[in-house]
């Protein structure tokens, strides 16, 4: 697995524990894959006369750890929901999993508080059954976070949309949140329980995301990724471009390529039917499921690789 900007975890300080024993290094050893970490990366393959990407690929790692297994992604016996989640989760985010699980942002959309994974917000009644179930099921963990403020988001739960909408935009400043709920979010996110409940949560998205697969002939991994991404960035695919998606899809030669070109077919479509302002954020995101690998706001992606979705048929 290659180690890139906006990865953590001990993989990571391991790299970071070297790169600073050999002076290339200077900042904290904090386990976070940030800009000093990519820096002393492209100093030390500039030394060992390796492509200086500043990513710690399979090659790299060998020159820093010859002794040493290459990473592995964690993703590699986990269902594939979980997989698929995991990317969709991190797009949404800007995060690499665990931390994708405390994506957490502000009004910006006019959703009051958008939380976890998936972006789960208050404006659509989508993160409210979440906390209540996180509230009933792990009461003693939710407290110890919460403390006093458990029961202000406990008796929330019953308010009204206008009311909920008003407190949540009481405690953020500028659509970003206020300490210290900022800080009890982020520790809710942080916590294994309510990571479970998350992905839960991800498994009617997962299996309408196969029907969308029956519907349009793909199977593989990858497919159930893309779709599984449509539905939670674009809600479905409207009638207008399932349309187009079919009639380009009759004119395509069978081949062993024939899922790839299905997929751009479906990314496209996908993208040309979404709001202008969105198109092109949209394109990436698919398009990045549907070849495999790409860049989406600035990160780097390799689904075979970080996410264990390969390009064989899914077995459920």
């Amino acid at each position: 697995m290659t180690l890139c900007i906006g990865m953590s975890g001990p993989y990571v300080s391991n790299v970071q524990q070297l790169l600073a024993r050999l002076s290339l290094y200077r900042g904290p050893i904090d386990s976070n894959y940030g800009g000093g970490t990519y820096a002393a990366v492209k100093n030390f393959q500039i030394a060992h006369h390796l492509p200086v990407t500043g990513m710690v690929d399979a090659a790299t790692w060998e020159a820093m750890f010859p002794d040493q297994p290459a990473p592995v992604s964690d993703f590699q016996n986990k269902p594939l929901c979980d997989r698929c989640l995991g990317l969709t989760g991190s797009f949404e985010t800007s995060s690499y999993p665990p931390e994708s699980f405390c994506g957490l942002a502000g009004d910006s959309d006019e959703m009051g508080i958008s939380f976890g994974v998936c972006q789960w917000n208050i404006g659509q009644g989508t993160l409210q059954p979440l906390l209540q179930r996180m509230f009933e099921e792990h009461t003693e963990l939710a407290r110890s976070i919460f403390h006093e403020n458990f029961d202000v988001l406990a008796k929330l739960g019953s308010a009204g949309m206008s009311e909920q909408l008003a407190f949540a935009r009481s405690i953020q400043n500028r659509f970003q949140l206020l300490e210290p709920w900022r800080g009890m979010l982020l520790t809710l996110g942080r916590t294994p329980e309510f990571q479970a409940i998350q992905s839960d949560a991800a498994a009617a998205t997962f299996k309408a995301g196969l029907v969308l697969c029956g519907r349009f002939g793909v199977t593989s991994e990858r497919a159930a990724a893309l779709m599984f991404d449509i539905i939670t960035q674009n809600g479905s695919i409207v009638p207008a471009a399932s349309n187009a998606i079919r009639d380009s899809i009759q004119k395509l030669a069978p081949g062993s390529d024939n899922e790839i070109a299905r997929m751009v077919l479906i990314a496209n479509s996908v993208a040309d039917a979404s709001a202008p302002d969105h198109a092109a954020d949209v394109r990436s995101r698919k398009l990045t499921i549907a070849q495999g690998a790409g860049a989406v706001h600035g990160r780097y992606y390799d689904l075979e690789e970080m996410f264990a979705i390969r390009l064989t048929s899914f077995q459920i």
